[in-house]
């Protein structure tokens, strides 16, 4: 009974392989839900076999050969973070000398105009 296991397990890993190179070939998503539904297997399967997950996760990190786009990688998502936290903190410190000049001015002479914002809701008498 153990070499039947054995062997249908051996099916199982072969299944998974072909699952991976056929995703990776075809530019397919590659995660361990998607290989375990190509390979018509448990997920609980690829992650009792450690071997086949790290094969999984080695994939879906590696650029893809059927995307004619630039691959995006740690470094260069790590640099468009930092541009943007960069650019976060000049808008940060715009708007604060916007409110600044924003204050002064409005500190100036009471204006003799009065606004339609300025008025009570209560004081609407004719």
């Amino acid at each position: 009974m153990s070499e039947g296991r054995s062997a249908e397990t051996v099916r199982r890993r072969e299944r998974v392989l072909k699952a991976i190179a056929a995703a990776v070939g075809s530019g397919e998503e590659v995660s361990v839900s998607a290989i375990a539904r190509a390979a018509r297997v448990d997920r609980s399967f690829l992650y009792r076999h450690r071997d086949l997950l790290e094969r999984i996760h080695a994939a879906a990190a590696a650029p893809s050969p059927a995307s004619g786009a630039a691959a995006v990688t740690r470094a260069s998502l790590q640099a468009d973070l930092a541009n943007a936290l960069d650019r976060n903190s000049r808008l940060t410190l715009r708007v604060r000398q916007l409110e600044r000049r924003l204050s002064e001015s409005s500190s100036g002479p009471p204006s003799t105009s009065t606004s339609c914002n300025d008025r009570s809701p209560l004081s609407n008498s004719k």
